[in-house]
């Protein structure tokens, strides 16, 4: 059983972005071939599909830090300089017309 446990952690990680679907069908095979028992199946299920998710906001994690590590490399504007930028221009606008 954690042999097969393991295979289907690392089998986990590639079924991350295939989703529920994809891992039941693929759990429903290792019962078919008699690797897992129709008991161990629904833990294995879960175990997979909660690895799935931390693996996927892992990756979600560390895309998010690299994409902020290059923004602050190329000093590009991001929402928040734009947003604190508008409001000083409409505060000037606002003393111009006045």
């Amino acid at each position: 059983m954690k042999e097969t446990i393991g295979k289907a952690i690392a089998l986990g990680l590639g079924l991350a972005v295939a989703g529920k679907e994809q891992i039941e069908k693929t759990v429903e095979e290792l019962v078919k071939k008699g690797e897992v028992t129709r008991t161990e199946s629904k833990a294995l299920m879960e175990e997979l599909i909660k690895k799935g998710e931390e693996t996927r906001q892992q990756l979600e994690a560390m895309a998010k830090e690299r994409i902020n590590a290059i923004l602050g490399e190329k000093r590009l504007a991001t929402r928040e300089d734009i947003a604190r930028i508008e409001q000083r221009l409409d505060a000037l606008e606002r003393k111009v017309q006045n």
